[in-house]
């Protein structure tokens, strides 16, 4: 659509002004429920053996791909035929669905509430809200770096790479994106229930995120620079620490932030009951503190800017040598 940089740049400050309203059922609850009743379903079909589930697994990321990506484009079609302001504004409206940037950071200030105002144990149960980790034994340092970690991969995952696909492709693409994404968070466990059936959908999202992780890394260390953090230091861990991650994507933002607050993010995790290892993130120059959260916020608000007028911007110029 020839308008989508407009409508990009539309969505962008309504989800600055608006947030998720709690009274708006949001798409993407549709599509984790439609994961879930089709996960169900399709476990009763396919054999209960690697490869059945693996096949299973696949044919739930053909039909929530199909969904998620084929719906939007239907609605905006129709809009845009309806009339060309109609289409603009539907598209405004579905790509402010897709982004987080005031939730984000709503939700990563109530634990930073709690951990200033409150107990250990409220900032736990806060924090736990917003990470998949078990939270309860987490001090309060442990709690604050679960946050900006929250914060870090978030920023790519809930904000730059939707404004990505949005500009590439409007909000189908960007609808797709977060199907991808949501199948993602709900069934990409490498454990003994998902580690067949959630493999397709674990590899397509590590392919969906390659570029826009490293996009918003780089637009994280310019925004550390705009902000006054130590942007080199993000610069030096984002080379060295980048890769530890399980995920080739995770750390590319998470390196970033340890870097620009000068604090050790990562490490050793429990997850249900079972302790995972994993490599640290950063160098420990100073104990992470709960300021830390707020100062995450503002990389990420920085960064979300630059992403929305970086990608409206190339969205216009790549139209306008078309046209």
């Amino acid at each position: 659509m020839k308008w989508t940089a407009l409508a990009l740049i539309a969505g962008f400050f309504i989800d600055l002004l608006l947030g998720d309203p709690r009274w708006l059922y949001h798409p993407v609850r549709i599509i984790g429920n439609s994961i879930a009743w089709l996960e169900k379903r399709l476990r009763r079909i396919f054999p209960k053996t690697p490869e059945g589930e693996k096949w299973a697994g696949a044919l739930l990321v053909v039909l929530i791909c199909l969904g998620s990506g084929g719906i939007p484009l239907l609605l905006v079609t129709l809009a845009d035929r309806i009339h060309t302001a109609a289409g603009v504004a539907l598209s405004a409206f579905l790509c402010y669905q897709m982004l987080a940037v005031k939730s984000l950071k709503q939700e990563s200030m109530r634990v930073y509430d709690r951990l200033t105002k409150g107990t250990i144990e409220e900032a736990r149960y806060a924090v736990s809200m917003i990470v998949g980790r078990d939270t309860q034994n987490l001090d309060a340092a442990g709690v604050t770096k679960a946050a900006v970690e929250t914060v870090a991969e978030n920023t790519s995952d809930g904000i730059v790479a939707p404004l990505f696909y949005m500009a590439i492709g409007g909000p189908a693409l960007m609808f797709l994106y977060k199907g991808i994404n949501t199948m993602d968070s709900m069934i990409a466990y490498k454990n003994d229930k998902y580690l067949y059936f959630g493999r397709c959908a674990a590899k397509l999202d590590d392919i969906a995120n390659y570029i826009p992780a490293r996009i918003s890394a780089f637009l994280m260390i310019a925004a550390a620079a705009i902000c006054g953090y130590d942007w080199k230091q993000a610069w030096k861990i984002f080379k060295r620490d980048r890769y530890n991650h399980a995920s080739p994507n995770s750390a590319q933002t998470e390196a970033v932030m340890a870097g620009a607050l000068d604090v050790q993010l990562a490490g050793n995790a429990f997850y249900f009951g079972k302790l995972y290892e994993k490599k640290t993130i950063g160098d420990a120059i100073r104990k992470p503190e709960p300021e830390d959260i707020p100062r995450a916020n503002k990389i990420l608000y920085v960064t979300a800017a630059l992403g929305t007028f970086l990608f409206a911007g190339l969205r216009m110029l790549v139209i306008g040598c078309i046209l």
